[in-house]
């Protein structure tokens, strides 16, 4: 099949899937009450809000910067800036297009599979750092989180299944390592698997960089810093909604890791899945109403998208200048 129409059907699954996400989000919203929650919106909270925005892609692009630079490729910081804000676009119109896209901004002199493991490495220790909110989530209210995530996440899904969901997870784990056993296997003898191969040893350097790094506490406090201004946006937007401004810390804690859960779910921009589990947290743990839930996950990520957009066309259109006056 012809790759254009591959990634045509890639989307239109992806735009479908968003579609009907939505319709869960919204087909019980009473629109009355949505609006009058947007009238009672403290707007000034989203001063801070933004200001956490810009944080958090001011400490992925240093972030990225020291992966860069450990594995030999010496981008300057602007550039790995406008690299991640064009990315970032992309990935909102089409999930995954925008890291292939900002690791071509930057591989010019290391090759593109070693800046792509940099990527991959990145993407790694952002599920482990979600994986740790939720954790810290059921440790700071077990009695809150933990049904929740039991009962709404992680039952209805492993109820599809006749078996156990870890049985699931073994067979993906030995289908998996016969694949790549097959592709270095045969590497010498087939083209495709030799491509694999190569792709995999490049993206294993990627991986490699971390343990290059002189000051790994620096990428771990970048790491941080990303994570707390996630949470700072989370608070943020609470903070602006009167009937969620009694909830603490903690409950920001929870929106941030329930929040990106939904970023793994492959639809454009996250649209719909991010509504559906804010709105279905609200509701379910805090009695809110479901108005009050789909209010807060507007605001959170239709803002924050607003943003992204802006940044990713500054951005492409500084690049495409220097990229003139340099030809």
């Amino acid at each position: 099949m012809n790759a254009k129409v591959k990634n045509v059907l890639k989307y239109l699954l992806s735009l479908a899937l968003a579609v009907v996400l939505v319709w869960f989000a919204l087909r019980s919203v009473d629109w009355n009450a949505f609006l009058e929650g947007l009238k009672l919106t403290r707007w000034i909270w989203l001063v801070p809000f933004f200001a956490a925005c810009i944080g958090a892609l001011v400490f992925r692009a240093f972030r990225w910067q020291t992966l860069l630079r450990a594995s030999g490729q010496k981008s300057g910081w602007l550039t790995v800036w406008d690299a991640n804000n064009i990315g970032n676009m992309a990935n909102v119109a089409l999930p995954g297009t925008g890291e292939l896209l900002r690791c071509g901004y930057v591989s010019k002199k290391s090759g593109y599979g070693n800046v792509f493991g940099t990527v991959v490495m990145e993407r790694a220790w952002d599920i482990t750092a979600i994986v740790l909110l939720i954790v810290l989530a059921v440790v700071l209210d077990s009695s809150k989180f933990g049904p929740f995530f039991q009962e709404q996440v992680f039952a209805p899904f492993a109820g599809r299944f006749d078996f156990s969901l870890w049985w699931l997870v073994a067979a993906f784990v030995v289908l998996a390592a016969l694949f790549f056993w097959a592709v270095f296997r045969f590497r010498s003898r087939n083209r495709f698997c030799g491509r694999v191969a190569d792709a995999v040893a490049s993206i294993g350097q990627g991986f490699a960089s971390f343990g290059k790094l002189e000051h790994k506490w620096l990428f771990l406090l970048y790491t941080l810093g990303i994570w707390t201004m996630y949470l700072l946006m989370c608070y943020t937007i609470m903070r602006a909604l009167p009937d969620l401004d009694a909830l603490g810390i903690e409950d920001a804690l929870f929106f941030t890791a329930i929040g990106n859960i939904a970023s793994i779910i492959p639809v454009p921009g996250g649209i719909g899945a991010y509504h559906y589990l804010i709105a279905l947290s609200v509701s379910s743990l805090y009695g809110g109403s479901w108005e009050t839930g789909i209010l807060f996950a507007t605001l959170q990520h239709e803002l924050h998208n607003v943003l992204v957009l802006a940044l990713g066309v500054i951005s492409y259109a500084r690049t495409a200048i220097v990229s003139r006056r340099e030809a």
